[in-house]
């Protein structure tokens, strides 16, 4: 289906996170519950969802059933990609395919699924609260009108890029995809310092959390590189100082860009592993 109705059926195949976030940003910009459904095998999830979305079609399983899609979006672990593609191709047929699983590529998606429409995309979970930032891949057989339905869905949960390459979807993973765990993880080091300094933990968190969010702002809208704005704060024998010192001398910087390069490489892994 290359010509899409304003309102295009989209079929989610699994309902997690991922799914639930897209489904809530088609439904806040208008989308009609109706048009859209979700093959969750999880009873407890589908009853979730049923909740939370009234009037989203569910099934158990991919059937017969199934509306014809305009759009099926891939959220399901890498792990169980070949089974469900494989269990559900017959009845996706004509579909545009956009998949949010990290590492399996979209040659593999192609055999699977016996076409060449698909887009490869890497989400994170800020999608939740509309803010995500999603790097996308579409493959050659993906028209200019499949990737321009693409992006109307995935800019319900937040920001995207395109990448030229497939392969640096990988690094995409490795930055943005797996990158609020890093942000939490330096949350979490701040709030036990700060607890440890003497502060309440609630307020130690309140400030860490609040100046993640106003120097992500700051660097969001201004046009200076990062370096420009951190020696802006960096006053030489200051406080500032003093903290950027002990992080430079204990490595933190190169560990840290170490840890992207294991996310990275990981997210091959699974390609492999999964992709076959």
């Amino acid at each position: 289906m290359n010509t899409t109705p304003s309102h295009p059926t989209i079929t989610f195949i699994g309902g997690g996170n991922m799914a639930s976030a897209i489904v809530g940003g088609l439904l806040r910009q208008g989308h009609p519950a109706s048009v859209l459904q979700i093959v969750e095998p999880w009873d407890e999830q589908r009853s979730k969802l049923a909740q939370q979305f009234p009037g989203v079609s569910l099934l158990a399983a991919a059937s017969a059933e199934l509306r014809p899609s305009d759009l099926v979006v891939w959220a399901v672990k890498p792990q169980t990609f070949k089974d469900a593609a494989l269990a559900s191709q017959p009845y996706l047929q004509g579909a545009l395919h956009l998949s949010v699983a990290a590492g399996i590529t979209s040659e593999s998606m192609a055999g699977w699924l016996q076409t060449q429409r698909i887009v490869r995309a890497m989400p994170n979970t800020p999608a939740l609260v509309g803010l995500g930032m999603t790097g996308l891949f579409a493959r050659d057989g993906a028209s200019s009108g499949d990737r321009a339905l693409v992006e109307a869905v995935v800019k319900t949960t937040g920001e995207l890029v395109w990448v030229a390459a497939e392969e640096q979807l990988d690094a995409v993973t490795a930055l943005s995809g797996s990158g609020p765990a890093y942000v939490f993880y330096f949350l979490e080091a701040m709030r036990d310092a700060g607890t440890r300094m003497g502060l309440p933990p609630e307020v130690a968190y309140q400030l860490a959390v609040g100046t993640f969010i106003g120097a992500s702002t700051l660097a969001q809208r201004s046009d200076d590189p990062p370096q420009t704005l951190r020696e802006r704060v960096t006053s030489k024998g200051g406080t500032t100082y003093a903290a950027l010192t002990s992080m430079e001398a204990a490595g933190v910087k190169a560990k840290f860009e170490e840890a992207l390069f294991a996310a990275q490489k990981r997210a091959e892994e699974l390609g492999r592993e999964f992709g076959k």
